[in-house]
């Protein structure tokens, strides 16, 4: 025990438990989840290695989709046994339609993780990506102002509307600072649906998401894990799932009443603070 307390002082710690509530917060707004990681990772330094710290970035991600699985658990399992076992043919036509809609950032994820790591997992980008899809989350939903929205439920989404959102989410693959939430919310009111359906099927989507990227990197993790590491990761996990919970809740109740434009502002305004922040710091 003594050896473990060494390894995994109080600072690192907190450190852990800060991750764990930027990751929480900002994996459901549509303002980037790993552009706020990859920015706080700027500032904050965990004192493990580069390869440990790429994986604990992905993988701490678990622990707010489990939150996702929680609330949602009777719109997300197929079987039921409230009037004996049966199986749920509208929730198994849900389930095909997000693995259509995850072929996209699945095939690029696989092909490809490392490589847009290396090239496009920066502050730079991460800026530039901001700005852009805020811009584009006002012009969209000023655009939308006063629209009825032409489909209210996930049951209605095509599966070619499905594949679309899909690629919304790809994007967000490759470029961090999109936000895989913003990008298909953006997708999906582009296509018609409403906000409410278009954040429900955002979730949904993360679950085969997030548990596949999380996979891909403890496959692809050279380095064995110490005592010191799993506790970083479950501290980091649990943090985020409680946060998620709260995240959640809030931006289902903030949707029926707001539009995302005050997400786009905020959006624009980080990503500008944000390169001013690296240019004067040259």
């Amino acid at each position: 025990m003594k050896g473990f307390f060494d390894m995994l002082t109080m600072i690192e710690v907190l450190k852990a438990i800060l991750f764990g509530v930027v990751e929480g917060i900002t994996e459901w707004l549509p303002i980037s989840s790993t552009g706020h990681m990859i920015l706080l990772d700027e500032f904050v330094k965990l004192n493990v290695s580069k390869e440990f710290l790429d994986l604990f970035l992905v993988v701490i991600q678990l622990g707010a989709i489990l939150a996702v699985v929680v609330i949602y658990w009777n719109k997300l399992i197929p079987l039921s046994t409230k009037h004996g076992l049966h199986i749920s043919r509208r929730k198994c036509k849900m389930w095909v339609k997000i693995i259509v809609a995850s072929i996209p950032a699945g095939v690029v994820g696989i092909l490809w993780d490392d490589v847009f790591t290396k090239y496009f997992y920066n502050y730079q980008t991460v800026a530039i990506m901001l700005i852009l899809v805020g811009v584009v989350f006002i012009i969209i939903e000023r655009s939308n102002k006063n629209k009825i929205a032409k489909i209210d439920s996930i049951d209605d989404i095509s599966y070619g509307q499905a594949f679309l959102i899909g690629v919304f989410q790809m994007i967000a693959a490759i470029f961090p600072g999109t936000s895989r939430s913003g990008s298909t919310i953006v997708g999906s009111l582009m296509l018609g649906i409403s906000r409410t359906a278009a954040a429900e099927f955002t979730f949904f989507l993360a679950v085969p998401a997030m548990f596949g990227g999380s996979a891909i990197k403890i496959l692809k993790y050279n380095g064995g894990f110490n005592s010191a590491e799993v506790a970083l990761l479950a501290i980091g996990m649990i943090v985020a799932f409680v946060l998620s919970i709260i995240a959640i809740k809030f931006l289902m109740s903030y949707i029926k009443k707001h539009d995302f434009k005050v997400f786009g502002w905020y959006r624009i305004i980080l990503g500008i603070a944000v390169i001013g922040y690296f240019l004067a710091a040259r």
